[in-house]
């Protein structure tokens, strides 16, 4: 896996301007490269706990002045020149994240990709145009974003694994799974993968976790948690996660029954809400109940159609299903 230079240019409006948000952006695009370049557009005072965030990631911001019913298209037409320019003067940027799912960037997608750029859409399920998904090279909705595997039950407080603390061996691992999962490749190599955790935690030090090298803390996590391995090959140490394993520690979820299903939708539901979605697509909501419970199935609960599911859902006040402007189906959380 290549080491990708990225411009990354967020619209604060559709990604919900959170912390935690905005740091699950950047750990998916430090993954894959270096932040070269940052911008964010549509910031006011009432993105102030943003600061430090941007501040640490050299990111630029872009004011939001409200004026006429035209100021959106003002911030949109900004990004499109400011991600133009880039693309044209700086020859060491090869891709580029445009944090939006507005079908108006379609044309600039287009340019970029005719440029030889590679280009990462993500956005709100709610407001992803299938025009702009579909015109990506990738495409991540803004829910399944974040380096460390999803599980079925949110903590409180939860917090971004670029904020954990430095010798914190459990949320390392996470961290180490995390970026596994997302390799291109089955493994990485040893020194590659500490680059990779270098870029998301620039603090990092072996000798924090009581190891003189990177190759003897990998020995020494790959034993205690078993969810990654690694072997020599000539000279190198490859590493690669453990097959038939998630990533996850959290002991397997019981299955969904008649008693016990709307509660999970609940808590699912109730974990969107925190995260500071108001609405999501439903295929959004299926995928994380299936990743939740392997054995789900709409039969097993005594309904024929996940559509079904959200009627009832809504009949019993957990939600309230809505139609977007493409008469596309809506979940909102209550």
């Amino acid at each position: 896996m290549g080491t990708a230079k990225f411009a990354v240019f967020v619209d604060l409006e559709n990604c919900g301007a959170k912390v935690d948000t905005l740091s699950n952006i950047l750990e998916k695009v430090k993954i894959r490269g270096d932040i070269l370049l940052g911008k964010v557009y549509g910031y006011s005072d009432r993105f102030s706990d943003l600061k430090e965030i941007l501040l640490s990631n050299t990111f630029t911001v872009v004011p939001s002045l409200r004026y006429g019913a035209a100021q959106k298209n003002n911030a949109d037409i900004m990004l499109v020149i400011d991600a133009l320019t880039t693309a044209y003067s700086n020859p060491l940027i090869d891709s580029f994240c445009i944090v939006s799912g507005d079908s108006d960037y379609v044309p600039l997608v287009g340019t970029l990709k005719s440029l030889g750029k590679f280009v990462l859409g993500i956005s709100r399920s709610e407001v992803a145009s299938s025009i702009f998904i579909n015109a990506c090279n990738e495409f991540q909705f803004l829910e399944t974003v974040g380096v460390s595997p999803r599980r079925p039950v949110r903590t409180k407080n939860r917090r971004s694994v670029l904020e954990t603390e430095p010798d914190d061996e459990d949320a390392l691992c996470k961290l180490i799974e995390g970026i596994l999962s997302e390799a291109e490749e089955d493994e990485m190599y040893a020194s590659e993968l500490k680059g990779v955790l270098l870029r998301l935690r620039p603090q990092f030090n072996e000798k924090t976790y009581g190891c003189g090298t990177f190759g003897k803390l990998l020995n020494k996590l790959s034993p205690k948690y078993g969810t990654f391995r690694m072997r020599n090959d000539s000279y190198n140490v490859m590493v690669s996660l453990v097959p038939d394993q998630s990533g996850s520690s959290q002991p397997e979820a019981s299955p969904l029954t008649n008693e016990n299903w709307q509660a999970a939708f609940s808590a699912q539901l109730q974990r969107y809400k925190d995260d500071g979605f108001e609405r999501i697509n439903p295929s959004i909501l299926k995928a994380d109940i299936t990743s939740a419970y392997p054995d789900f199935s709409e039969k097993s609960i005594g309904f024929r159609r996940f559509s079904d599911i959200l009627k009832q859902l809504e009949k019993d006040g957990y939600l309230k299903l809505e139609m977007d402007s493409q008469r596309n189906m809506l979940v909102k959380m209550l």
